[in-house]
C-alpha cells in the first residue's frame, strides 16, 4: 500500500506542474510587451488598408478599374468592410486582453508603491541617490526635526515622520498618483473599443437619394436592405456652385424633417453641405453626391437686346424653333457638360428665311457671348431638369463612449508624459540632517528644483 500510494503521489506532481506551467505560459503570452508591439503594428498596417481601399458599397468606377481576381480576393478577406471583418475584430479583442492582462499584472505593484512608500531610508538607498545635501546643526535632534518638518511643509510637501534607530526619517512626496497615468491610457483604449463595439452592434450606415421637392421615409443600408427612418426627410431645394474651370465648388441641400407630415421646429430648411451634416434622433445625414434626376425638356436662357438693354427670359427645345425678341428664331442644337468648361449649349439662330448661325453659350462664363457682337446677347441659365441629392446616412450610438475614451486618453497621456512623482527624504540624527531627492522622470527639471530647496536647506538655522 505505501508503494502504491507513493506511485500515485509521484504521478500527481508532474501533472500539476504541467498544468501550472501551461497556464503561466498563456498568462505570460498575454502580458508580453512583444505581443503589444505586434498588435499595435498590425492594427496600424491594417488601418492603412481600410484608408486606401473603399469601404462599404463599391462605386462602379472602382469595380471597372480593378481586376475580378483582386475583387474576389479582397472581398473574401473583408477588405471592403475591414473594420467589421472577423480578423480585425479579433485583433481588437486580443489587444484588449493584452491591455487588461498587463494592467492586472503590474497595477498591484504600483498600488503597493503608492500606498506603502519607503518611509525609512536605508544606507543602500542613501548611497544610490545622486541628489543629496547635508546640514550640520548644534540644537537638539527633536528641535531639528520640528524645524525641518516646518521647512519641508513650506518648500515642498508635508512630510511623514518616522522614528527609527535613534533617527527621524522625514518623507515628503508630490503627484504620486501620476504613476497611474499609463493605466488611464489603457482604460481609455478599452473605452474606445467598447464604444466602437456598441456602434458596430447597434449602429448602421446607408445611403439615400432625394429628388428636389420630394421626401423619403427610408434609406438603403450597405447590405442593400431598406430600413425605415421613423420620420420623413424633405429636400426642398438643391443647388451647386462651380469654379471657373467647371469643377464643383460647393453643393448644398435644403432639408426639412417632417413628423406626421408637418415640419419639426428647429429642423426646417436646414442647409446641409460637406462637413456640415444634419442630425436628428441620433441619425446623421452627410452631403455625399448629386446628379440630375431626369432629362431636361427645356433649356433656359436670358436674352438681352444690345441696343436698348431690355432682357427677356426664353426657353429653347431641341428640334423646336422659338421666336426671339428681334424677330429671328432659335433652337438648341447640342448640350455638353465638361469638367473643364461646365455646361455648354450650342444654339442655332436664323432669320425667317435665312441660313442658321451656330454659336456656343457657356453657363459658367455668362459675359462671353457679348464678344460675339450680335444684336442679342445670350446667357445660359441652365435647364429645368430636377436634381437629386445623395446623402450618406449614419447612426452610431457608441460615438459618445468613443469621445469619453479620447478624453481619458488625452488626460492619461498628459499625466504619464508631463508629470512626475517627486520624493524627498530628510534623515535627522544628532547634529546632522541629510536630505535626499528622487523622481521617476524628468530628472533634469527635478534637479533644478532640488538645488533650489538645497540652497535654502543649507542656510536653515536650527
Amino acid at each position: 500500500m505505501p508503494d502504491f500510494a507513493q506511485y500515485f503521489y509521484v504521478l500527481e506532481i508532474p501533472l500539476a506542474t504541467t498544468e501550472r506551467n501551461f497556464i503561466n505560459g498563456v498568462w505570460d503570452f498575454f502580458c508580453s510587451l512583444k505581443l503589444t508591439l505586434f498588435l499595435l503594428i498590425s492594427l496600424a498596417l491594417t488601418s492603412v488598408i481600410g484608408t486606401v481601399l473603399p469601404q462599404g458599397a463599391l462605386p462602379p468606377q472602382y469595380i471597372a478599374q480593378i481586376s475580378q481576381t483582386k475583387l474576389q480576393i479582397y472581398s473574401k478577406l473583408g477588405f471592403f468592410d475591414m473594420y467589421h471583418s472577423w480578423w480585425f475584430i479579433t485583433l481588437l479583442y486580443v489587444f484588449s486582453i493584452n491591455l487588461v492582462s498587463c494592467s492586472i499584472k503590474r497595477l498591484p505593484h504600483v498600488f503597493k508603491f503608492i500606498s506603502e512608500p519607503t518611509l525609512v531610508l536605508g544606507e543602500g538607498l542613501r548611497n544610490s541617490f545622486p541628489l543629496k545635501k547635508e546640514l550640520s546643526f548644534s540644537g537638539s535632534i527633536d528641535k531639528g526635526k520640528d524645524r525641518l518638518v516646518e521647512f519641508l511643509s513650506k518648500e515642498f510637501s508635508t512630510p511623514v515622520v518616522t522614528e527609527h534607530n535613534g533617527e527621524y526619517h522625514l518623507f515628503a512626496q508630490k503627484t504620486v498618483w501620476c504613476r497611474l497615468g499609463v493605466y488611464v491610457v489603457h482604460l481609455s483604449i478599452l473605452v474606445i473599443f467598447i464604444g466602437a463595439i456598441i456602434g458596430s452592434l447597434f449602429g448602421y450606415k446607408g445611403f439615400v437619394s432625394i429628388v428636389e421637392g420630394t421626401s423619403v421615409n427610408s434609406f438603403e443600408k450597405q447590405n442593400g436592405q431598406q430600413m425605415p427612418l421613423g420620420f420623413e426627410l424633405l429636400c426642398e431645394k438643391f443647388s451647386v456652385d462651380f469654379y471657373a474651370n467647371g469643377a464643383p465648388k460647393e453643393f448644398r441641400s435644403i432639408l426639412t424633417v417632417l413628423e406626421n407630415g408637418k415640419p419639426v421646429p428647429g429642423y426646417s430648411q436646414v442647409k446641409v453641405i460637406v462637413n456640415e451634416p444634419l442630425t436628428y434622433k441620433g441619425i446623421t445625414f452627410y452631403q455625399s453626391n448629386y446628379g440630375p434626376a431626369n432629362n431636361a425638356s427645356n433649356y433656359l436662357f436670358s436674352v438681352k437686346q444690345r441696343d436698348n438693354g431690355k432682357t427677356e427670359q426664353i426657353s429653347l427645345r431641341p428640334n423646336t424653333l422659338t421666336n426671339l425678341p428681334d424677330g429671328r428664331v432659335a433652337t438648341i442644337v447640342d448640350l455638353t457638360d465638361n469638367p473643364g468648361e461646365g455646361m455648354v449649349a450650342v444654339v442655332g439662330v436664323k432669320e425667317k428665311n435665312g441660313e442658321p448661325k451656330y454659336f456656343k453659350v457657356f453657363k459658367n462664363n455668362p459675359t462671353l457671348d457679348e464678344m460675339r457682337g450680335d444684336r442679342l446677347i445670350f446667357v445660359f441659365n441652365g435647364t429645368d431638369a430636377k436634381m437629386f441629392t445623395g446623402l450618406q446616412v449614419a447612426k452610431d450610438p457608441g460615438v459618445w463612449v468613443v469621445w469619453l475614451g479620447c478624453t481619458l486618453m488625452v488626460i492619461g497621456i498628459g499625466v504619464a508624459f508631463f508629470m512626475s512623482h517627486k520624493r524627498v527624504w530628510v534623515v535627522v540624527s544628532k547634529g546632522h540632517a541629510r536630505m535626499y531627492g528622487n523622481t521617476n522622470k524628468n530628472q533634469a527639471a527635478f534637479q533644478m528644483q532640488f538645488e533650489d530647496i538645497s540652497e535654502k536647506f543649507e542656510h536653515l538655522k536650527i
